[in-house]
This record gives structure tokens, sequence and C-alpha cells, in this order.
């Protein structure tokens, strides 16, 4: 399936591709690391026959502009989320994020201000400790790793990406998640991205999820092997009245293991 996005923003942190699809009352999807927009061209589609529905790809990943020395923090990326919702105009927006997606729109929330209609966090980034272990070595050690040889670094990404599934990756949707890490501009924004991640970015807004005061759904892959269920569990008890659903036979990845179970709990919240 073709993935195009059309339009750019240009961002204090770099050009940000952007596409949208559909119309009816907007929705922002919002994806993680080491991820792109392309996690949700089935999901998008489906949703587009009820709303105007947004998808972009983080400052320094997927067709954004990646640039040495880019801030591609989650801070920066809560800076370009927020300027987006400004840029497109839209006010109270359902939003819907997965992984450090979870992390940006949270942030924007509570540290900017915006206000949601609703929020659906999927396996997201939220409470510490976060990362999988070899995010976690590769974040001590990214100068080493970025390093390797190009085909090393290919191989590297591939195998890390398709951890992220319980089930396998078909082999265009693995080549479509790893091209944009590969290359001159590629290589080096995948391990930039991986040595600014900070723990303390969540740290600024952990104890504030119980000021979130819109409807929130939290759904969680059973068999996430990157962010454990317990995470699931403990981020819904942190915010008032959210309402936490399982993702039968997904890993973290969950719209490329279960798409159907994802889309039917995404259009029954979003027309909630």
């Amino acid at each position: 399936m073709r993935w195009e996005l059309t339009e750019t923003y240009e961002s204090a942190h770099g050009g940000i591709r952007w596409g949208c699809l559909g119309e009816g009352d907007p929705v922002v999807l919002l994806h993680g690391t080491p991820f792109s927009s392309y996690v949700w061209r089935d999901v998008a589609t489906a949703l587009a026959m009820r709303h105007r529905v947004y998808f972009w790809d983080l400052a320094g990943y997927g067709r954004s502009e990646k640039l040495a020395g880019q801030d591609v923090s989650l801070a920066a990326q809560q800076a370009v989320f927020t300027g987006l919702l400004e840029h497109w105009g839209l006010e109270r927006p359902r939003v819907v994020a997965h992984d450090f997606g979870g992390a940006v729109a949270l942030r924007s929330a509570l540290l900017d201000g915006i206000g949601y209609h609703s929020l659906a966090l999927l396996d997201a980034v939220s409470l510490r400790p976060w990362g999988s272990d070899f995010f976690r070595l590769v974040n001590q050690q990214s100068e080493v790793f970025a390093a390797l040889p190009p085909h090393l670094h290919e191989a590297l990404v591939r195998r890390y990406i398709a951890t992220a599934a319980h089930r396998e990756l078909r082999g265009d949707v693995l080549d479509a998640l790893t091209e944009p890490w590969l290359g001159e501009q590629g290589q080096p924004a995948f391990y930039r991205q991986i040595a600014q991640a900070d723990e303390r970015y969540t740290r600024e807004v952990e104890d504030r999820y119980s000021e979130l005061d819109h409807p929130v759904l939290i759904a969680w892959g059973d068999r996430d092997g990157w962010l454990p269920a317990e995470r699931g569990r403990e981020l819904a008890a942190r915010i008032p009245h959210a309402r936490l659903e399982w993702i039968p036979d997904a890993g973290h990845l969950v719209q490329e293991d279960n798409p159907a179970r994802v889309t039917a709990l995404l259009t029954e919240f979003l027309a909630g």
C-alpha cells in the first residue's frame, strides 16, 4: 500500500511531513519509535470513513527532515505537535497515540494546556522505566553503534523492529519501516533519536496524570515484550475513569499484529 505524506510543516526542529484523509470530526494519529506514520496506514484508512484523520512523521523520523545535531527529544516532539495542532487549526481534537507518541500527547496536554476531546493511548511510553534492553544499551553507547558498517546497521535495525511484533512482519512492511533509517542521513538519525531518549521527559508529567479530565482509552498488546502489561494497568490506575482494554495476540506493534481489534476499539471509542 502506498502511504503518502504530501504536506510539509516547517518547524523549529526541521521539516515535518504530514497528510490527512477523510472528512468529519478530526482525529490525530501519533506514532512511536523507531517507527513512522506508516504503521497507521490501515487504521487511518478505516477511521477516515467517519473522520478527518491527520497523521505525521515525528521530527527526525520517517519522511520528515533529518539533520545533524537535530533535537528530536520528547520535548522537541511536544513542541512540534503543539505547533502542528495550531497550524491545522484544531481545537479539542480526538488524539490516538502509540509508544513515544503517547508521551508526546501527554506532555502537550499537561505542559502546554492542549485540550483533547478524547485520548487513546496504545502501549504508550508514559511511566518509568521504559525502553527495551536493547534500547537502553544503545542509549548508553550510541556513538559506538553509530559507527557500525551500513550492512550491519541495516541487519540490526531490521531485527530490532521485528521484535516489536508478536507475529512475523511481512517483508514489505519490514522494508518500509526500516528504509527511513538507512543511508547517510538515516543511519545517524536512528542512533540520534535513541541517544536523546531520557526518562526525565516522562518524570516531568507522571505525577500529573490524574489531571486529565477527558475520556481516555488505554489499549495494550497482551504479548508486549517492550512495555509489559503491568505498565498499562498502572497507567490506567493513575488516570481518573480511564478504560483499559487488551489487544489479544499482539506485541508492542499492535497496529501490525491485530489491526482489526485496534480499529474496532478506536472506532467505538471515538464515536463516544
